[in-house]
This record gives structure tokens, sequence and C-alpha cells, in this order.
């Protein structure tokens, strides 16, 4: 019925909400493993996820074209996981990737800082330990999502409900997600998202296929669907390669009008 995101704060009890609202509304998980594993299996090197998973990429991983794959590969597992519809995504920017289906509902999870760090104590760290941890865990899922989305993680006008788990608990809070759930998403809401969805996918595909199967330079590809009109975005190192990239888009679409806002820029 819904495709339910939650993004969180280290030891705000995120990972703890997830695993309940799966359960009491028998949804299919995605976190950081299963996503992973899809990326991989998708084509994406397992030795290359380290540099971007949920962290701010280094001055050189952010300027490399791995960097625009990674992304790719990112928003294609998402997009097909959530065809599965019912289910419930956790981080890695998912609820932006997700955020134009009207049965998506977004959820952040925060506590106070001096909670957090009790409940990093109670795991035998270190108060000074656990502060670094939240300092770095807070400034790299900042940076990752300013990275690849240009958006402010702590923005609260992003997501649908913010929830403060130093008011409520697990239980309570995962009750709260699964009300909202059940009480806003309907069954035509859901069958418009899951028509949007496959317009996302062909989008997606055909980005993937000019710059990981055609390898043709264009920086920040994207593309985008409005009725049956689809637009290539993006920079290329030439004008021929932006031509390329709308000829193959035209062949492989025959059904859709094909248009180009591709940039031309000879340095990035």
């Amino acid at each position: 019925m819904a495709i339910v995101t939650i993004s969180r704060q280290l030891a705000s009890l995120g990972d703890e909400v997830c695993a309940l609202v799966a359960q009491k509304l028998n949804y299919s998980f995605y976190g950081k493993r299963e996503l992973e594993q899809k990326i991989v299996r998708l084509g994406f090197p397992q030795e290359k996820l380290k540099k971007y998973d949920e962290k701010l990429p280094g001055f050189f991983a952010s300027l490399s074209r791995d960097r625009d794959e990674y992304l790719d590969y990112l928003q294609t597992a998402i997009l097909e996981l959530a065809q599965s519809n019912n289910c419930i995504f956790i981080g890695r920017g998912s609820f932006i990737i997700l955020s134009e289906l009207s049965n998506h509902l977004s959820f952040r999870i925060v506590s106070p800082r001096d909670l957090r760090l009790e409940r990093l104590v109670q795991q035998n760290v270190e108060l000074k330990a656990a502060e670094k941890q939240i300092q770095f865990s807070d400034k790299q899922r900042l940076g990752f999502h300013k990275s690849f989305f240009n958006y402010n993680i702590e923005d609260p006008s992003l997501y649908h409900a913010v929830l403060n788990t130093g008011l409520f608990n697990a239980e309570q809070t995962a009750d709260l997600i699964v009300n909202t759930v059940n009480s806003t998403i309907s069954p035509d809401s859901e069958h418009v998202s899951m028509r949007r969805l496959e317009q996302m996918l062909i989008c997606q595909r055909i980005v993937n296929m000019l710059v990981l199967d055609y390898d043709l330079n264009i920086n920040f590809m994207h593309a985008t669907a409005s009725g049956q009109k689809i637009t290539l975005h993006g920079y290329a190192d030439s004008a021929l390669t932006a031509e390329q990239a709308l000829i193959i888009a035209k062949a492989e679409l025959p059904d859709y009008k094909v248009e180009s806002a591709i940039s031309v820029a000879l340095e990035y």
C-alpha cells in the first residue's frame, strides 16, 4: 500500500523504529546491507562502496566519475526495490529519490544530543568517543545528502513528520508511523504512484545506458518525464556527445518524445 522512508540520527533509535514498523506493517525492509547487495548485483564494484555510502565523499572521490556512477546505481536500486511496494527504506537519500510518489511517506527520527550520548555510553562507548561518533556521523550524513542531492538533511520541511524519541520510545514512534500510513495512503494514490515509478525507472535506465553502457562523457546526467515526454539533462564534453545521447535515447524510447536540455561544457 505504501512506501515508507526513514532518515535518522545516530543513536536516535531509528534502526529500532524501522524494524518495528516493518514488523507491524509486514513490509519489506531495505537498510544498508540490502541496498549495498542490490547495488553490487547491479554492477557497482563492492570495493568502491566505502567511498560513498552515506558519507561525504573526499575531494578526489567527489570529482571522479565513480561518484556519478554510484548515484546512478543507488537510484536504480531504490527505484527497482520500490516496485514491490509495501516497503521501508532507511537512509541513503531514499526520501529524496522517492519524493515524487504519492504513496510515499517520509519520516525523520531525532533525539536530544545528551540522550544520544547517554545511549551510546550505555553501549559501553566512552563519553569522549561517543561525542566524536555523533559529531562524525552527523557531518557525514549531512555531507552525503548535500553532495549527492544538494539537500540539507536537517531541514524538517523535507519530511512528512519529524519524530523525537526523546519524548516517544521506539514502540510509540513505530505506532505513530504505522497509524499515519494506515490513515493516509489510499488505493488511488498507490495506483498513481506505481505508474509514476515506471516512468522514473525508464528515465533512470536510459541514463544508465548512456553513461554506463555507451560511456558518454556527460556529468551529472539525469532524465525527467512529463506525460509522454522525456528530457535529458547534464553537462557534456562536446556538442557531438550531447547529440549522440539524444539520438540513442530517441532510438531506445520510440514511444516517447525525447528532448535534450544537456549543456555543453569543456571544463568542469
